[in-house]
């Protein structure tokens, strides 16, 4: 009935005309009231009919997939032919269809691919380039690609029967999170967000966030409010920060953002979504969340705006602590809401119909009671409608679980139903970890997307959850009365661990569980371009340890040399204060954790750790065996020099808790060898580190000083990238930042001239102490160790950007030195 009723109001010129205000607002009541029987697909399919009207026509859709395909494998580039069908074809659904090509071959198209939008198409290219040529992709920095294996042009693999047909099981593949834009994508340009556009085609996404640029939209459209240009430089956050000013989190940090900075990212923004276009993907755009520049409330004296509490400063500095929230109840919230959305409309066309609001995130509504509740989400989404009247609102599921103390089932419908059926889509963010649906009633018939989370941070860590990946999606999908329209990728961090990427990518494509084991068998045979028994073994430990982790916790890299603890050895770890970060996007629940080698005292800092390391160090071993038949292969050397710093990190956590050990016991030999063994393990891995293009500090500098326009640009730019993979956010004298560390990287740079720094000033106290029989100085090493940071933070030295040394030659000489 309810679709019935949209199809008359979008179809009847004379219905709208009949019914007022009222008839519409008792229509809006009474479809967010449909009981949960009401069908998920039926709620969503006006959206998706819309969305199907808005994208590029087929010729564009086809040639864009052709360029696709240009840049992957132009050596063949007539050796296969796109065509875009209806979702007839596909069943009512959205599919690729993979067959022979029928027709003259000759030094022509051996293989023809259909496909409902240029995505499907790419997907359908990658799949075929993978089971039947035995090609593999993914992320330049995390290997590249394998494509030796895919024979000639005229000998390409036929496909036998009548083809391969793959329907979408759930419409949407969603990709990135809200802060991936500054922990990963802050430095790019059109050439590598290119990359990343085909990427995204070739793994099947068809529904990304797409939030570069925004600063110059809320640069126009506050300006219609009086808000000036000096206003914003206390408002906007520095480039590498702009995700958590966004947020509300906080301001001017890292800033001011120049006309540069605004007039490039808006370019680079045009090209992107007009790249996601021509495939056929639906951009996920911003939209107002309440966070308003400090200004606004001198302009409009009467709204009803507070200013936030605290969030992660040392001291709550006013210079970029504590923002400014504008009410949703204010009517000034709807007013503002719309210019945004309208503004964005001027700018891109009508590109889009879903839009990102978390006004909720880190930011509980002022009463739990859940008739204001529901005037706040009702009005969320009165600001979009107003804007574009056919709005989606997608919204990140993760404060139900960050602040489950707050939502509770009645606070939880009352937001999930303050909207039309249809009209809101969640991001079950965490749901390969603490899946919200399940204990939700999927929540509670509200649409949404099952989502990989993996990363905090950007860190560089192997972990996974392959099983939970394999089958989470699948179990969601049939579960009794499923709401689930998609899954997603939701890291705040990519370019790591590419395994567990590929295999959550090709979910959005598998109606049934997949065999982990045997899946990893074709994978290793795929990114090496050649099945190595070797191999096969050392995945299939890697599989039931690095990959398996189960034990519900978040992994956000503390091992200590990238976390190194700031404390007071002689008083027990346990007894501080808990220096956790708040959420930050992740707020950590406490749960026992296994630590290293051996188990440990809970009175010392612990490392997350889930699995048996002797066995890890057997597949090392096996990885090293192999070295003469793949050491031309880029994606093994990623490999090896990732499982090899692996290996040697979780050491490296043992030797610090050795020498903290002999530092209580008051020996001072055994404390300056185990310091010295940790000491030289860092130099060790940056060394090997240093083997590998893709694990230097180097790289990430030089990208932020590409983007800049001039010398001031330059060093502002430099300071942002370097404060972001160390201190984070600011420090008295006395008090690190309490971020400090959360996007810590094993860079080759980064940990000879800063964590080496850091662990040997530290190491130094605790000997001197012992020596002079006196407390450990740790007020004086802070003090110290921030000067020194500050400085670094400022500094301009030059990292490499090139890989020096043989990885494989590196890789088993530290073998032979701390593990044989």
């Amino acid at each position: 009935m309810a679709v019935a009723i949209i199809r008359i109001l979008n179809n009847s010129p004379s219905m709208k005309f009949i019914i007022g205000d009222v008839l519409i607002i008792i229509f809006i009541l009474f479809i967010t009231r449909l009981p949960q029987s009401f069908s998920t697909t039926e709620a969503i399919q006006p959206s998706l009919t819309r969305l199907d009207s808005k994208r590029s026509s087929p010729s564009v859709q086809e040639s864009a997939a052709k360029a696709v395909l240009g840049r992957l494998l132009p050596t063949h580039l007539h050796s296969f032919h796109f065509k875009i069908v209806s979702k007839d074809v596909c069943g009512g659904q959205a599919c690729f269809l993979i067959e022979n090509y029928d027709g003259p071959t000759e030094n022509g198209p051996e293989i023809l691919i259909k496909g409902t939008t240029a995505v499907e198409i790419a997907s359908g290219l990658h799949w075929y380039i993978k089971y039947f040529c035995g090609a593999h992709v993914s992320w330049d920095k995390t290997g590249g690609v394998q494509l030796a294996s895919v024979p000639k042009p005229g000998s390409l693999p036929l496909v036998k029967g009548g083809g391969v047909l793959i329907q979408r099981p759930v419409p949407w593949n969603y990709y990135q999170n809200v802060v991936t834009s500054s922990y990963s994508y802050v430095w790019w340009d059109w050439e590598r967000w290119e990359k990343e556009i085909d990427w995204m085609a070739l793994q099947g996404i068809n529904l990304p966030l797409a939030f570069s640029g925004q600063e110059a939209i809320w640069q126009k459209v506050f300006m219609g409010f009086n808000i000036s240009m000096e206003d914003l430089n206390d408002f906007f956050g520095g480039p590498a920060f702009l995700a958590w000013a966004r947020m509300g989190n906080l301001h001017t940090w890292g800033g001011p953002l120049s006309k540069n900075w605004l007039k490039q990212q808006l370019v680079l923004q045009k090209k992107i979504l007009s790249r996601m276009l021509e495939l056929g993907m639906t951009p996920v755009l911003p939209s107002f969340s309440g966070n308003v520049p400090a200004a606004l409330k001198t302009i409009f004296p009467t709204a009803n705006i507070t200013r936030l509490g605290d969030w992660n400063t040392v001291d709550g500095d006013p210079r970029w602590c504590c923002t400014y929230l504008l009410d949703p109840s204010d009517p000034l919230f709807v007013e503002i809401g719309e210019a945004f959305i309208k503004m964005q409309i001027k700018e891109y066309g009508d590109v889009t119909d879903i839009y990102n609001c978390d006004t909720f995130n880190e930011n509980s509504p002022p009463t739990n009671d859940t008739t204001y509740i529901s005037s706040l989400g009702a009005a969320v989404y009165k600001a979009m409608s107003n804007g574009d009247k056919d709005a989606v609102w997608l919204m990140q599921g993760w404060l139900f679980y960050s602040n489950s103390t707050f939502w509770k089932p009645p606070q939880m419908k009352a937001l999930l139903h303050s909207v039309p059926v249809g009209k809101m889509i969640v991001l079950d963010l965490f749901a390969d970890v603490k899946p919200i649906w399940a204990t939700s009633s999927q929540f509670y018939g509200t649409p949404y997307v099952w989502c990989l989370l993996h990363n905090f941070g950007g860190n560089i860590e192997m972990y996974g959850t392959l099983d939970a990946i394999s089958s989470g999606p699948v179990d969601a999908r049939i579960s009794k009365n499923s709401t689930m329209v998609g899954v997603g990728m939701c890291m705040e961090g990519i370019e790591q661990n590419p395994v567990v990427y590929e295999l959550m990518s090709e979910m959005a494509f598998r109606k049934e569980k997949v065999e982990v084991l045997e899946w990893l068998k074709t994978y290793t045979h795929r990114r090496y371009g050649k099945s190595v028994q070797q191999i096969k073994e050392a995945w299939a430990i890697l599989y039931r340890t690095v990959y398996n982790c189960t034990d519900g916790i978040a992994d956000h890299n503390i091992d200590f040399i990238v976390k190194f603890p700031d404390w007071d050895p002689s008083i027990n770890f346990g007894s501080r204060p808990s220096k956790l970060n708040s959420m930050h996007t992740f707020r950590s629940r406490t749960r026992s954790r296994r630590f290293s080698f051996q188990e440990r005292s809970s009175d010392l800092p612990q490392a997350h750790l889930w699995y048996s390391t002797h066995e890890v160090v057997n597949a090392l071993k096996l990885f090293l065996a192999t070295g003469n038949d793949l050491a031309g292969s880029l994606t093994y050397r990623y490999d090896l020099v990732d499982l090899t710093r692996q290996v040697l990190s979780k050491l490296a956590n043992q030797v610090y808790l050795d020498a903290i050990n002999a530092f209580r016991r008051k020996d001072v030999k055994a404390l300056n060898i185990h310091s010295q063994k940790f000491i030289q393990l860092i130099k060790d891995i940056d060394v090997l580190l240093a083997s590998d293009d893709n694990f230097l500090l180097g790289t990430w500098l030089e990208s932020a000083k590409l983007l800049a326009e001039n010398p001031s640009e330059m060093r502002q730019y430099e300071w942002n990238a370097r404060t972001q993979v160390t201190m984070w956010f600011d420090t008295t004298p006395t008090n690190q930042s309490k971020l400090h560390d959360y996007a810590n990287k094993f860079w080759s740079g980064l940990l000879e001239g800063y964590y080496l720094p850091r662990a040997s000033s530290y190491f130094s106290y605790l000997s001197k102490s012992l020596e002079k029989n006196e407390s450990f100085k740790l007020v004086e090493w802070r003090k110290q160790w921030i000067s020194f940071s500050n400085k670094w933070q400022a500094g301009l030295e030059l990292y490499p950007v090139k890989a020096q040394g043989n990885f494989l030659t590196i890789a088993k000489a530290l073998f032979d030195k701390y593990l044989s």
